[in-house]
Formats: C-alpha cells, structure tokens, sequence
C-alpha cells in the first residue's frame, strides 16, 4: 500500500482560472550580512572515514556562491582534517540551524552515507522553540511544498504541485521566552525539503496555493522562532537545532546514534 504521504492531487486544467493563492508574504525578503561565528566546530565523533560535528548557527553548511560566504562547516573540517579526499558534504543543515551534522573524509564512506539519506535510511530528530502553546501534543504534519518563484529563496505550500513532505512532532514541554508563550517540540522530518520544518511550523501562517485534500494536514500554525523568512519572533538566533542523527556505520553496518544538546 503506497503512503500517503506521497501521493499528490492532480492540477485543474489552467483554462479553469488561476488556482486559490493565499499570499502572506509580499516582500522584500529580509537579506543580511554573512558574518559567521569564529572558531572550528566542536567534533562530537570522529570514525575513520567521517567526522560529526556540533554545527553553529550561522555559519553555512556548505559554500555560499560569493567569494566572501565559502567559509563553511565543510571548510573548516577540511582543514581540521587535511588528509580529508571527496566531496565530504552528505547532507545540509540551514545557516541559522545548529547541530548535529556528519562529513565523509573519503570517496567510499561519501557514497554509503549518502545512499542512506537519499534513501531514508537515517533517521534525524530536531528541536524547536514555536510560538504560542500547542493544543495537540502529537501528530503528522503532510503538506506538499514547492519553491515560491516570486520570492526566492522562500518556500510555499502548493496542494497541485507541490512535492510530497511528511514531519512527525511531539510536544516536549509548554513554556515562556521572553514573556512570550512557547512550546518545546521535537521534530522529526520523513522527508528532506528544503526549510521543511519551518515551513511545516508555519503553516498555515504562509503563502498557500489550494486546498487540501483528506491526505493532507495542517502545519503547526506556529512559527519557529527567531525565523526572520516565515514570521518568526525575533530572537538572536533561529531556534531550531538538530538534536540528534541516527545512521548505519558505513563498514560494520552497526546502528549509531548522535547527539548534541540543544542551546536553547
């Protein structure tokens, strides 16, 4: 039985008229000046073909395409380990996402663990700050996504053509920030689209084409916060923070969990 989660509503014929577009966002995006935080990133694990990193917010995961942003986690671990060969980068963490985030240091273990998260077989856990206090203290979040093309590099919720994205999130704790209620949730992506999670927290706060379908289900209707894209409180930072990655050694085959304890 195929998952629901994947599947995606047919478009109406474009003769019909333009489809229902709820615009939040009407621009500009915010820009802002890339001044990463100084210092290699602490090493949670090293193995012998790969690193795992605590990522700051702030600094790329990957070069930028500016001369002044190919300062980068890849970057800095390349020269932590200059013995280092292959592409290294097998996944992404957003700029203002911190955590836990894994580099090949060889051609071999890059192909293995980049099979494992093109195919799913990692597992990875986050955690967030979201505005207000959740009723619901778990569940399922499915909303297809797509990019904004109006508004790079935003994303959008679009019910005809967007790609299938699945989060599951459980409530941790119902707080207060800055005299601002928030809740405490882990999340936990199935799929890997871009700004999946803030959009998923978000929604349905942001642009929207269409109308769900019984597959589908809302967003958190609470942003993220400190996300300056998606109407975030503001903070100093996003807070967002990838807690833990779960992956299958690239030799042994053994189950191996890490972790990084969240900063907020």
């Amino acid at each position: 039985m195929s998952d629901p989660s994947a599947k995606r509503r047919k478009a109406p014929p474009r003769d019909n008229g333009p489809h229902p577009v709820r615009r939040v966002q009407l621009g500009p995006v915010p820009t802002f000046a890339y001044t990463p935080p100084p210092g290699d990133p602490a090493v949670i694990h090293e193995d012998e073909g790969f690193v795992v990193v605590d990522k700051p917010a702030g600094l790329l995961a990957v070069p930028g395409i500016a001369p002044e942003k190919q300062d980068c986690v890849r970057s800095r671990v390349a020269a932590m380990y200059p013995d280092a060969t292959g592409p290294m980068t097998c996944h992404r963490l957003d700029l203002s996402t911190s955590g836990v985030m894994i580099l090949a240091l060889d051609a071999r273990t890059h192909r293995s663990l980049s099979k494992q998260f093109e195919f799913r077989k990692t597992r990875k856990r986050y955690i967030a700050l979201v505005e207000g206090h959740l009723g619901p203290d778990e569940g399922e979040i499915l909303t297809p996504m797509r990019k904004d093309m109006e508004l790079r590099p935003l994303m959008l919720v679009d019910y005809f053509e967007g790609k299938p994205s699945k989060t599951r999130f459980r409530v941790l704790a119902r707080e207060t920030w800055e005299n601002h209620p928030v809740t405490r949730v882990q999340l936990e992506p199935f799929t890997g689209r871009t700004h999946q999670l803030r959009v998923h927290a978000a929604h349905p706060r942001i642009t929207t084409i269409g109308d769900p379908g019984p597959e589908h289900t809302p967003g958190l209707g609470a942003p993220i916060v400190g996300d300056e894209l998606y109407g975030g409180l503001p903070a100093p930072r996003m807070m967002l923070h990838a807690a833990a990655l779960s992956i299958y050694h690239p030799k042994s085959g053994q189950s191996m969990t890490f972790r990084a304890d969240d900063p907020f």
